[in-house]
């Protein structure tokens, strides 16, 4: 009988730990309406925006779509946050809900002097006033730092058109294909960033692929320079053109010279041979193509496993709002940047306010002109609005819960994408703990495991050709992890033998180009409360007297704890070892004495790319430091900008001003900014594409000192073993054993579209 009175007891401990956690739920209406605060836009409530602008005649606004950059037009609406301190009083106070506002952003491009200005409009969801956003002080928006829009690229393709009619038959020679009466033999374009080398310029490379599956990996060998800075594309004119290895003042002086037979052509083998032009699955895929090809040495022929749910989800969803087991948290997908938790609790105790994406960025080196001028700052292409539909049983489990999204950029409509977020609990496939306990004579006393599950909050970015995977993890634990995977197509460059000094060689006629990706995080950490400090521990050996040995010596660990108490100390260069545990802590003790902390963990490859002060680096400044501490301030919401990418010399928003004042940040609100990121050389093997396996990083939030004990014990999927004397094991449970049953998948299905709403 004593085990089984040991188990009882545990069991019941185990009920009560449930029974506290429990009692901070909320019933669900009154959850979805605390999680509305941050909810995005409705399509109701852009429509209702977008018609408020359009009433104020002053603003002179044209569709989006109409064919010209000389008008005034609405670019992007998304839900702005209200001041935290104002949500705060709601969500803990019982204060008057904050008032309901949309950001919206409009290019002023008929006036004389084109401008892009940003206004909060209110309040929602009937809007009656719009004001001006604050900038940065002494700064205004340029009109050439905006982004690329849909009428830009359309015009731009018209201008290249144009521009290479006197290549037409080199193309047709060189490539078999053409920008002119092409069908289905046609050129297409990639376009690189930044788009010039000064601040107002808007001078963009452009490399000419062939338009075929997976048209990334096709250069052709030949670049343009357009400079495109201008409202009136009929003053765009191409300024270089660059081919094998060689610089042109223009393309009529590259079709002079090739007709002269005075340029090193390079005749590129044809990738749809003529008689088998008609769509046929019998013909050789292309090396840039996903259809299988090869074999394993030991084939596999039947589907793998999947996931089921036979008793459907455990996690409750509320609108934008999610409670699973000691979770509760809030979700948006920001158009500009992207996925944002906010308002993270566990156990019923805030640990963050949020925590969000705010910037990837890949920077790469090359031979060609586009390849040595590539930077890319993904939040000036639109890095939340491609979040394009998840497939079921690839992107996600079958069993996830899809979500849809909103977006309303460069547009006339608000667009719906479909599935464009997914929700899911997958088992880990490592317990959360478990211990063996011997009892050294061929048996033992016990057995204990927590089986490994996890809640995951996923989006997709597909930016242009690379393809971000976002992931939001919750462990039983109270350990939240941030992650992200890298996959898609490489940004390719034509090969030639000087390209070997920056990236390598992967096809005939292409050469995969190095370069570093970096992605930035807020974490904005509330540590049982908003009145945090920051501190780190490290490791230190000391050589001692032997106490009960004195004629011997003895080395052994040490902690050494250090505070950070102004914002420069607490903002870690690239280069400076950064301290194992990176603590922020409470002025609340556990039991033990210890000061209640979450510790930031972070997973990463990354290193300083840029030298600091250098041209473009002013855009990405973030990129110094994997880890910055700051004091929050409203001022300072986010450390990049739709603009920096487009003027990364005088960019909008420069992360080392928030470092400057180097404020005091000791008991007060903080805020991580964490920088991860992985160097990329690329190898044979990212062909067709890169894969995600050790393209991750990311970091983890993990309770330190801030409970009690593990707050999993209150998790009923631990199961413990008892040894009996006679029979079969006593084997405790706190969830009934599944019935073998069988569940038929759910037909697969992907639509693949979005469309205005």
């Amino acid at each position: 009988m004593r085990r089984e009175t040991l188990a009882l007891t545990w069991a019941l401990a185990a009920v009560l730990t449930l029974q506290r956690l429990a009692g901070a739920n909320h019933s669900p209406r009154a959850l979805r309406s605390k999680a509305g605060v941050f909810a995005d836009l409705s399509a109701q409530e852009i429509k209702a925006v977008r018609s408020f602008l359009w009433s104020q005649k002053e603003l002179r606004l044209e569709p989006s779509k109409a064919q010209t950059l000389a008008k005034n037009s609405v670019f992007l609406i998304e839900m702005l946050l209200p001041k935290k301190q104002q949500v705060l009083k709601f969500l803990d106070h019982g204060h008057r809900r904050p008032v309901r506002e949309a950001r919206a952003v409009i290019f002023f491009g008929s006036q004389e002097q084109p401008n892009v200005t940003e206004f909060a409009v209110g309040p929602l969801p009937w809007p009656y006033y719009m004001r001006k956003l604050p900038l940065r002080p002494g700064h205004r928006i340029s009109w050439a730092s905006r982004p690329i829009t849909s009428v830009e690229y359309a015009l731009l393709h018209r201008a290249l058109q144009k521009a290479t009619k006197p290549l037409h038959q080199f193309f047709l020679d060189t490539t078999g294909f053409s920008l002119h009466d092409c069908q289905s033999r046609c050129l297409t374009f990639t376009d690189v960033a930044p788009r010039g080398l000064a601040s107002g310029q808007r001078r963009t490379w452009f490399i000419l692929q062939r338009s075929v599956e997976g048209f990334f990996l096709h250069p052709t060998g030949l670049e343009l320079l357009m400079d495109h800075g201008s409202t009136d594309a009929q003053d765009w004119v191409v300024e270089q053109v660059w081919y094998n290895g060689k610089f042109y003042q223009s393309p009529e002086e590259l079709a002079q010279k090739y007709k002269d037979g005075e340029v090193d052509v390079v005749v590129l083998e044809d990738p749809l041979p003529k008689d088998q032009e008609a769509e046929s699955m019998e013909r050789p895929p292309l090396f840039s193509s996903y259809q299988p090809r090869g074999d394993f040495p030991s084939p596999i022929t039947r589907k793998g496993p999947h996931l089921v749910q036979p008793n459907g989800p455990r996690y409750r969803l509320e609108s934008n709002a999610v409670l699973y087991g000691g979770w509760r948290f809030a979700f948006r997908l920001r158009s500009s940047t992207g996925l944002q938790i906010l308002d993270v609790h566990f156990g019923g105790e805030r640990i963050a306010y949020e925590v969000s994406v705010q910037e990837a960025v890949a920077l790469y080196g090359g031979h060609t002109p586009a390849g040595m001028q590539t930077n890319y700052i993904d939040v000036g292409w639109g890095l939340g609005t491609v979040t394009y539909e998840l497939a079921p049983g690839i992107d996600c489990p079958e069993t996830a819960t899809f979500l849809d999204a909103l977006h309303y950029y460069d547009i006339d409509d608000p667009i719906h994408y479909s599935r464009a977020l997914c929700i899911f609990e997958m088992p880990t496939g490592v317990p959360v703990r478990r211990h063996f306990n011997s009892n050294f004579s061929g048996g033992f006393n016990f057995y204990a495991g927590l089986e490994g599950q996890v809640l995951v909050v996923r989006t997709t970015s597909t930016v242009y050709n690379y393809d971000y995977i976002w992931d939001f993890i919750f462990y039983p634990n109270g350990v939240m992890e941030a992650k992200i995977h890298a996959t898609g197509y490489v940004h390719a460059t034509f090969y030639t033998p000087e390209g070997q000094r920056h990236g390598t060689r992967l096809h005939t006629h292409l050469l995969g180009n190095m370069h570093t990706h970096l992605v930035h995080y807020r974490v904005d950490l509330d540590v049982a409360g908003t009145k945090n400090s920051f501190q780190t521990l490290q490791m230190k050996l000391e050589n001692i007297t032997n106490p009960w040995s004195p004629k011997h010596r003895l080395v052994q660990p040490t902690l050494e704890r250090k505070s950070h108490p102004s914002e420069r100390q607490a903002a870690f260069r690239f280069g400076r070892t950064l301290p194992r545990y990176l603590l922020f802590t409470s002025p609340q003790e556990n039991p033990w004495g210890h000061k209640r902390s979450y510790r930031l963990q972070i997973h990463s490859m990354a290193d300083q790319v840029l030298p600091p002060g250098w041209q473009e680096e002013q855009a990405v400044t973030w990129a110094r430091y994997p880890l910055a501490v700051t004091k929050y301030r409203e001022s300072e919401l986010c450390s990049s900008s739709i603009y920096n990418q487009n003027d990364p010399w005088d960019p909008p928003v420069v992360f080392e001003d928030f470092l400057r004042n180097n404020e005091n940040i000791e008991d007060e609100d903080l805020v991580a900014w964490v920088t991860v990121g992985f160097l990329h050389i690329p190898h044979s093997e990212d062909i067709p594409n890169t894969t995600t396996p050790g393209n991750s990083v990311g970091f983890l939030l993990r309770p330190f000192n801030f409970f009690r004990e593990d707050p999993s014990v209150a998790s009923r999927d631990t199961v413990i073993v008892w040894p009996q004397d006679s029979g079969p094991n006593y084997v405790q449970r706190w969830l009934p054993e599944e019935s073998r049953v069988c569940l038929a998948p759910t037909p697969f299905s992907y639509n693949g579209t979005y469309t205005p709403v």
